[in-house]
């Protein structure tokens, strides 16, 4: 653990690395770029600009800092295929493709429930005196 992710975990005691550990795997895997990556890549081997298009408002630079959160993590494998131009490609883990159920799920349920968290959002506000978003 680094000098910056124990100043934010908490020090010294095992109890809180692991804690620690295991917030830090749920605030990645359920990032807001994370999700869509992650199915994508569970259906197979995926590309940069593949995976550019298929996650909606993504840009270049987040892409490519969430790949390499994702593969430092253990979710991702990255290729390199030795071409003009390099070839690289994204892999889900098998850590990973264990996640796709449970992604497609809570993304699923988001989508179900969509128009009723808004409801109740415009609900809060106008009770609360905040101008609608």
């Amino acid at each position: 653990m680094g000098e910056a992710e124990a100043d934010r975990c908490g020090s010294g005691a095992a109890e809180q690395a692991s804690a620690c550990t295991v917030r830090e795997a749920l605030d990645r895997v359920g990032g807001k770029w994370a999700i869509g990556i992650l199915i994508a890549a569970s259906a197979g081997p995926v590309r940069f600009t593949e995976l550019e298009r298929r996650v909606e408002g993504i840009s270049r630079r987040m892409l490519t800092l969430t790949l390499r959160n994702l593969e430092r993590d253990g979710l991702l494998d990255r290729h390199v295929h030795p071409c003009v131009p390099p070839k690289v490609e994204y892999t889900a883990t098998p850590m990973a493709r264990e996640l796709y159920d449970s992604l497609v799920a809570l993304t699923s349920w988001a989508e179900r429930h969509r128009e009723a968290i808004s409801a109740a959002r415009a609900e809060y506000d106008r009770r609360h005196g905040h101008p609608p978003a």
